[in-house]
């Protein structure tokens, strides 16, 4: 089996600097049901560019508290895996768009 190096190191460099966006929600929020239809039109639209993320904080405490989240929904964007910007509550799909323009490399 030949195996292409060259295009292995492209996948692993597009991966280690590709956008992450995590989405810090809980079943009964209001705002996190509200932005559910955002989150999956961003996903459509960005799929290949940035990486979704969805944790359940009642079923990831870890995580949340990992990332100090202490109002939801939150969203953190990452890259490098390094946290590079936070939005708390409900915003317009606009606000992701923006941020996501800002922070691309590929």
């Amino acid at each position: 089996m030949l195996v292409d190096h060259s295009h292995l190191s492209k996948v692993c460099y597009n991966q280690l600097v590709m956008l992450k966006l995590i989405d810090f929600h809980a079943e009964w929020c209001p705002p996190c049901k509200l932005m559910a239809p955002v989150i999956l039109e961003l996903e459509k639209e960005y799929d290949g560019k940035v990486v979704f993320e969805k944790i359940d904080v009642d079923h990831n405490s870890d995580r949340s508290s990992h990332y100090g989240v202490l109002s939801i929904p939150t969203f953190v964007l990452e890259k490098d895996g390094q946290e590079i910007e936070r939005l708390i509550g409900a915003r317009p799909k606009e606000e992701f768009v923006s941020l996501f323009q800002k922070h691309q490399t590929i």
